[in-house]
């Protein structure tokens, strides 16, 4: 039994690492629409009269999926770039993280959501701009602690599965800056039907 378990942990931890954290990415993120869709429906602010929303769900997998590699990548190779556990070190690789990968990140995800939904581009990118505020201000309330047992405690090999299972609960407040915007408009549509139509003529 003992065997087995460390074949698969060598599987998924050693040759296969990228795959592992790739992967994992993609579903977390699902499991953070998910998380958001519910919270929707219990606050009554759902699009979809309480129904979940597979192809939203679908389309922040996707999203998921694509981002995982880069952060493989990204962690690896800041790992290599600035080796050891120091205060100093782990202080950079968190400025770093900051700097560099957070705002790419994030652009990803409203470009690579937007183009999904059917937008170019450009509409994605600019969401992404007239958004960065609330969602860079919050990452840097909500990372750099993370980061901070990330880069001292938690071992190379187990770093991206770490910000992924903590992605969890950014993913839900990803969604929630992704779609809230909507899920006003359709409020005021259901509160004022005559306004609403009035506009779209």
């Amino acid at each position: 039994m003992y065997s087995r378990y460390k074949k698969l942990k060598d599987v998924l931890f050693g040759r296969y690492l990228w795959a592992t954290n790739t992967v994992s990415c993609g579903l977390l993120l699902t499991a953070g629409d998910i998380i958001q869709q519910k919270i929707e429906v219990y606050s009554n602010s759902s699009q979809s009269n309480g129904a979940i929303d597979v192809d939203r769900i679908g389309r922040m997998g996707t999203v998921g999926l694509v981002q995982g590699l880069p952060n493989h990548i990204w962690y690896t190779w800041l790992d290599r770039f600035l080796p050891g556990k120091s205060l100093m070190t782990v202080g950079k690789k968190i400025v770093a993280d900051q700097v560099i990968c957070s705002p790419i990140s994030s652009a990803s995800f409203f470009v690579g959501a937007g183009m999904l939904e059917g937008c170019s581009m450009s509409e994605g990118w600019e969401e992404y701009k007239s958004k960065f505020l609330l969602v860079y201000i919050t990452d840097c309330i909500v990372w750099p602690p993370s980061q901070l047992i990330n880069f001292l405690l938690v071992p190379a090999v187990y770093r991206v599965l770490y910000v992924n299972v903590f992605t969890v609960a950014w993913n839900v407040f990803l969604s929630y800056a992704k779609h809230f915007d909507r899920l006003k408009i359709n409020e005021n549509a259901e509160l004022y039907p005559t306004s609403h139509k009035r506009k779209e003529l």
